[in-house]
C-alpha cells in the first residue's frame, strides 16, 4: 500500500554543514514526485533523509518531523530496517550484485529477510521483473550474471530488486542520468505503472523528465555556494513548468540560470 509522506521544517546535516533547511511539503500516495534544482542544492540529500541513509554517514543528522503515514520515521523507537525496508531506493548508477545471477539479484532482499522457500522466491522475482518490464527479456537466462545485462537493463533490474520486497515507496536517485534516451523512455514508462502500486520520488536535472513523469514537482536552490538548499516552490508539474509561482524557479525551468 502506499504511503503519505510528509516533512515538516526538516533540515539535515553533515557534520557542522547544514545542506538543507525548513523543508516542507507533502507527498500524496500513488503519484510521481519529481525533485528538481541545481547541482548543491540538497535534492539528494532531501531525498536519502527519507529512508534515513542519510544518517549513514558520520557526523550526518535529520532535525525536524518526517512522517510516512502519521508515524515519524526519527522517533527513538522506530526500526531503521523496518524503514528502509518500506521505503525502497533506486540508485544514479546501475548496481547489480556483480557475482549474483538475474534471479539472486531480485530476490536479494528477500532472502535477507529469510525467505528461503524456492516456490515464494520464484515466484516474487517473476512479479518484480513483470512489473520491471525485464521478464520477457531475461526469463530464459535468469541463471546468468546480472552484470552481463546492458545498462538499461540493469537498471530495470535494480528496480526488480527494489521492488521484490513490497515497499511502500520507491525513492529514485537520477535513475537515468547514465542511460541511452531508448533505456530512459522505458525507465519513465515503468514510473507511469509503477505508481498505481507505490509513492514515487525522483531526482532528476532533465527538465523534460520532471514534466513527462511527475504529478508534482519541487524546486530546490541555493542563494550562493555554501548556504543550505532550500525548498523555493512546490506546486502540480503543470503548474510549475507553465506558470510557476516564483520568478527563481522560472528561471531556472527555462535556462537562466544552473
Amino acid at each position: 500500500m502506499a504511503k503519505r509522506i510528509e516533512a515538516t521544517d526538516v533540515t539535515a546535516y553533515y557534520g557542522g554543514f547544514k545542506a538543507i533547511e525548513n523543508i516542507n511539503l507533502t507527498v500524496e500516495p500513488k503519484t510521481v514526485t519529481a525533485l528538481i534544482g541545481p547541482s548543491g542544492c540538497g535534492k539528494s540529500t532531501f531525498l536519502r533523509s527519507i529512508n534515513r541513509m542519510h544518517e549513514v554517514l558520520p557526523g550526518a543528522r535529520v532535525e525536524g518531523s518526517l512522517t510516512i503515514d502519521n508515524q515519524d520515521i526519527y522517533d527513538r523507537d522506530v526500526d531503521v530496517t523496518a524503514v528502509r525496508r518500506m521505503i525502497g531506493m533506486v540508485f544514479q548508477r546501475p548496481n547489480p550484485f556483480p557475482t549474483m545471477s538475474i534471479f539472486e539479484n531480485v530476490v536479494a532482499g528477500l532472502r535477507l529477510n529469510g525467505v528461503r522457500r524456492k516456490s515464494i522466491l520464484e515466484e516474487a522475482a517473476e512479479k518484480a521483473l513483470r512489473s520491471a518490464n525485464l521478464w520477457d527479456e531475461v526469463k530464459d537466462r535468469l541463471g546468468k550474471p546480472g552484470a552481463g545485462l546492458s545498462g538499461g537493463q540493469q537498471q530495470r533490474l535494480c528496480i526488480a530488486r527494489t521492488i521484490a520486497v513490497e515497499p511502500q515507496v520507491v525513492l529514485m536517485d537520477e535513475p537515468c542520468s547514465a542511460l541511452d534516451p531508448i533505456s530512459t523512455l522505458a525507465i519513465e514508462d515503468l514510473m507511469f505503472q509503477l505508481k498505481d502500486k507505490f509513492t514515487i520520488i525522483i531526482v532528476t536535472h532533465n527538465m523534460q523528465q520532471a514534466a513527462r513523469v511527475s504529478d508534482r514537482t519541487a524546486f530546490f536552490s541555493i542563494e550562493k555556494t555554501g548556504d543550505p538548499g532550500r525548498l523555493i516552490e512546490y506546486d502540480n508539474t503543470q503548474k510549475i513548468f507553465s506558470n510557476p509561482s516564483q520568478k527563481k524557479t522560472e528561471d531556472y525551468i527555462t535556462g537562466r540560470f544552473g
